[in-house]
């Protein structure tokens, strides 16, 4: 098996993604490889008997920069490493986002945290991860945090 060069890390930034991520940039850092932390989401839109209603432009807007910020402070402390460490925002639903840009990014490993949530929290919510893990073409790791 030929070592991952290009490490896709998706974030929701909670703590099995900071976990995820972590693991990510020092198999990056032994490796020689780079790593690409994403955020997928997807803009509000509330749903009425009449219509649906999107979210407005400025509130769009602050969710972006939200978003970006929150990136920039998750590769903070890798900064010192000497790896390649990149960041972007997806717009769309986590599933099919994280997969698009493992394509567009021909990423060799994707590794990401889950929350390991069972029962009704599952079936409302879903799973991102196992998703990924079904439809995926290339490798991917999950990483579960003891308290998750």
């Amino acid at each position: 098996m030929i070592p991952p060069k290009t490490i896709l890390v998706p974030t929701d930034f909670s703590e099995p993604a900071r976990v995820a991520l972590d693991y990510a940039v020092q198999l990056a850092d032994k490796l020689g490889a780079s790593v690409h932390l994403v955020h997928a989401f997807e803009l509000p839109i509330v749903g009425f008997p009449d219509g649906v209603m999107t979210i407005s432009a400025e509130m769009a807007s602050r969710i972006i920069d939200a978003a970006e910020k929150a990136l920039a402070d998750l590769v903070e402390p890798y900064k010192t490493r000497k790896i390649e460490l990149h960041t972007s925002l997806e717009q769309a639903d986590p599933r099919d986002g994280v997969l698009a840009v493992a394509e567009r990014l021909r990423a060799d490993l994707i590794v990401m945290g889950t929350h390991g949530r069972r029962g009704i929290a599952r079936a409302l919510m879903g799973s991102v991860a196992e998703s990924v893990v079904r439809t995926s073409s290339i490798p991917v790791l999950t990483l579960r945090t003891s308290d998750s």
